[in-house]
């Protein structure tokens, strides 16, 4: 498959806003024909501790994996069957950057995620991963509440 190639892609993180993204955007994989892709972003913060506790590089690894797998089951358990899931990326990092990096990077990305709740205080001071991505975007990004 083509880098630039269109395709639809969901954002996941297990959460219920994720799952419904995931249905989402198998939705839409299925109304356009394009590729259904899945990305998921291991976050920096959780590696971090890891590192920190001295926990061994192949078992931070493991864990990624884990994660990854368990994150994408979630979305696939969401999302209609007949839709096939061409790609899953597990990235690692802070999610908006990583997710904003990965769209410039795929030029016809089309990408659907969730809205995570956060305390007005806490969303007016730091933002929410959905609220960077979409001010930040280089294309088109659709945002499902849950």
């Amino acid at each position: 498959m083509e880098k630039g190639s269109p395709s639809i892609v969901v954002a996941c993180d297990g959460s219920e806003q994720s799952s419904g993204a995931a249905k989402m955007a198998a939705e839409l994989a299925k109304a356009t024909g394009q590729p259904l892709k899945l990305v998921s972003v291991y976050p920096y913060s959780k590696s971090s501790t890891l590192v920190v506790a001295g926990v061994e590089h192949s078992k931070i690894e493991a864990e990624k994996q884990k994660y990854g797998r368990e994150v994408f089951d979630a979305a696939k358990e969401a999302m209609d069957k007949e839709v096939p899931v061409a790609e899953e990326v597990l990235l690692h990092g802070d999610p908006a950057h990583e997710i904003l990096e990965y769209m410039q990077g795929h030029p016809g990305t089309h990408l659907v995620l969730g809205r995570r709740g956060h305390s007005m205080v806490r969303s007016l001071t730091l933002g929410s991963v959905s609220e960077k991505i979409v001010r930040h975007a280089v294309g088109p990004v659709t945002v499902v509440g849950a």
